[in-house]
Formats: structure tokens, C-alpha cells, sequence
């Protein structure tokens, strides 16, 4: 009898024991994916692009499953980890940078169920966890001083220079020379056909004017002129061409 007690009481324990030995513990994983300027989406943990930016900031949380979940993400820039200029408590979260420098970004998570506990705050992020960086760099603006509407596929819509970066205001006019305004946009990317109303304006020489300001706070006015060249082709030589 007292065999069988023994067993009896071993049975009833060992699927209290199993239990605890089966505890498993939410974890957090954040990524922070944001569309490229050829219009790829990527997800990285390292990120250096120009402004503006819109990234989206992923806890991917896994086990949590009968947890309750605190999330709290820390935007900081570099060097003031302890003065975070932006908090969210989302667990996905979407934000534009709009300012240059190095940004830095930590998710500070709890998880509670009854008394246990998993806690990814200040401890966690001093000695184990790696910041998500997203760098904004500084901004650049040219405008070319002509281009040539000929539809040979080449120089044919006036806009600015390539390699701009980090622009959050832009604007930009054509002027004839009598003064007249013929066309304008906002969109660096986008520019003008040589065209008014519809149709071509003649070869010669017009005036832009071009308002911008910097993700670092660059502010560009820019007035110059514009040769239009209908009658260039590509393989010729003109120093007026950028």
C-alpha cells in the first residue's frame, strides 16, 4: 500500500512539474521597414536615406500569447538617449523623419502574467539590445541651367539635378523673360516639358526660381537661367548643357 501511494502521489505531480518546466517567456524582435527611392520596400535595422523618410517600427513579438503587453518606443537622437523627443505605445508604429542626423530608436517592453514577468527596458537596452539607427543626411539642391524638349528621351523635362537630398519644402517657377509665370511645381522629381498651355514655347531663354528648405534647416533660393535647346541631339557639344 504504501507503493502505491508513492505512485500515486508522483502521477499528480508530474503535470505541475511539466507545466513549469514549460514556461516559455515573450521575446521582441523590432524591425523598422521603410519604401527605397526606387520604390523598394526594405527592412533593416541600419538605415541612411534622405528626408523625407516614413518608416514602420515592428515589435514582432513572439509567446505572448496570455501575457498582458506594455510597449513603449523611444525616439532619441544621438548622444540623448535620456531625452527621447518622441514616445509611442503602439506595438507597430509609423513615423516620417524629417530632420537630418542619426536617430535612434529603442522599443521598452513589459509583459506580465500573474507574477512572472518579462521586461525589456532600460537594463535590457544598456547591455544586450541593439538600437535600430536610421541616419537623415544633410540637404542638397541643383538646378541644371538648361535642357532640351526634343523627345530624344534625353534632358527632355527640366528638374533639378540628381542627387538631391533630404528636402521637406520645394518649390519651384518658370519665368519668360518678360516676367510671365509659364509653369510650376513642388516635386523635385517632377519638373517642366518646355510646354505652355499645351504647347511648345520657342528655343531661348527663361528664368527659374526655386524655394527649398533642408531636413538640417538648408534653406535654398535659387534664381538662375534656363536655355532651352529643342534643337540639341545628344552626341553634340554645348557648354550650356548640365
Amino acid at each position: 500500500m504504501k507503493t502505491r501511494s508513492k505512485i500515486i502521489i508522483a502521477l499528480l505531480f508530474m503535470p505541475i512539474l511539466g507545466a513549469f518546466g514549460q514556461t516559455t517567456y515573450p521575446t521582441i524582435s523590432p524591425t523598422a521597414t521603410y519604401t527605397d527611392a526606387g520604390g523598394n520596400e526594405q527592412t533593416e535595422s541600419n538605415i541612411s536615406e534622405s528626408a523625407p523618410l516614413t518608416v514602420t517600427f515592428s515589435a514582432n513579438t513572439e509567446n505572448a500569447g496570455g501575457w498582458t503587453a506594455h510597449y513603449e518606443w523611444h525616439f532619441y537622437k544621438e548622444g540623448q538617449r535620456d531625452k527621447p523627443y518622441l514616445l509611442r505605445y503602439e506595438e507597430q508604429t509609423t513615423y516620417t523623419f524629417s530632420e537630418a542626423g542619426a536617430h535612434l530608436i529603442e522599443l521598452w517592453a513589459t509583459f506580465t502574467q500573474g507574477t512572472d514577468s518579462a521586461i525589456y527596458t532600460n537594463e535590457y537596452w544598456t547591455s544586450e539590445g541593439q538600437p535600430i539607427s536610421v541616419s537623415i543626411s544633410e540637404s542638397k539642391l541643383e538646378m541644371p541651367n538648361a535642357f532640351s524638349p526634343n523627345g530624344d528621351g534625353i534632358n527632355d523635362i527640366y528638374r533639378a539635378k540628381e542627387g538631391y537630398r533630404s528636402l521637406i519644402e520645394f518649390k519651384a517657377t518658370i519665368f519668360n523673360r518678360w516676367g510671365q509665370k509659364l509653369y510650376s511645381w513642388t516635386d523635385p522629381a517632377d519638373g517642366w516639358d518646355g510646354k505652355f498651355n499645351g504647347k511648345n514655347v520657342a528655343d531661348g531663354v527663361y528664368f527659374v526660381l526655386v524655394q527649398a528648405k533642408g531636413a538640417d534647416g538648408r534653406k535654398f533660393n535659387i534664381k538662375r537661367d534656363v536655355n532651352l535647346l529643342r534643337g540639341f541631339t545628344e552626341g553634340q557639344t554645348s557648354p550650356s548643357l548640365p
